[in-house]
Order: C-alpha cells, then sequence, then structure tokens
C-alpha cells in the first residue's frame, strides 16, 4: 500500500508563495514511487485550479504546476468555497474535482501525513 499525504491549501495562488511552496513539495513527493499525493483547496487556494491562467513571463503558473499534481494524485475543492467565490465547475481545470467537508475528512482519516498550507 502507498504512503499517504494528504495537502490542504487554504491561500490564494498568488499574492504569497504559500501554494507555491506546497505545490513544490506535493509534486516533488508525488514523484516518488510508493506515495499516494492528494490535494484539498480549501479558502481562496479554490482558484489554483482556475483553467485558463496567463501569468507574466517568467513567473510561475499554479495552473501548470497543479496538473503536475493531478496526473499522480488526486485535487478536490470545498464546493462550499467555490461557491462563496462564484468558481463553477465549468471554470477548473481537468481534474481537479468538486468536493466537499465529508471527503475531505475520509482523506484525512486515511493519510499517514497531513500538511497543512
Amino acid at each position: 500500500m502507498a504512503a499517504s499525504t494528504l495537502f490542504i491549501l487554504n491561500d490564494a495562488p498568488y499574492g504569497n508563495e504559500r501554494a507555491y511552496n506546497a505545490l513544490r513539495l506535493a509534486s516533488a513527493l508525488a514523484g516518488k514511487e510508493g506515495q499516494l499525493v492528494r490535494l484539498f483547496l480549501m479558502a481562496d487556494a479554490v482558484t489554483c485550479a482556475k483553467a485558463g491562467q496567463k501569468v507574466p513571463e517568467g513567473y510561475y503558473n499554479v495552473q501548470l504546476m497543479l496538473g503536475k499534481v493531478i496526473r499522480q494524485g488526486e485535487v478536490g475543492l470545498c464546493g462550499t468555497c467555490m461557491d462563496a467565490r462564484g468558481l463553477s465547475v465549468a471554470e477548473l481545470m481537468d481534474g481537479a474535482q468538486r468536493n466537499t467537508l465529508a471527503q475531505l475528512a475520509i482523506w484525512t482519516a486515511e493519510a499517514a501525513k497531513v500538511l497543512v498550507f
């Protein structure tokens, strides 16, 4: 059975580097054999999964970073947080899933480690 790590992100994708650093670590961990990485995006972090992000040249792109994690793990978004920010499922990047606090509770119970950013 794979070692399971759950990342919970709360901050917006840009403005500070918390989401950036969480995604860097999640991506590095997901690339290791025998690792299951799950991310749950809450509060302003739900906007990390918005499709169509265009950033200035030379600036990191959270959508691309999140895509790497999606290909190797699972990404859920708090549905209540999405609603509060007017973010619809149609606006999400491929592989990001609207989810619930109940799903977060399951992932938390299953995780060997939980990291909160």
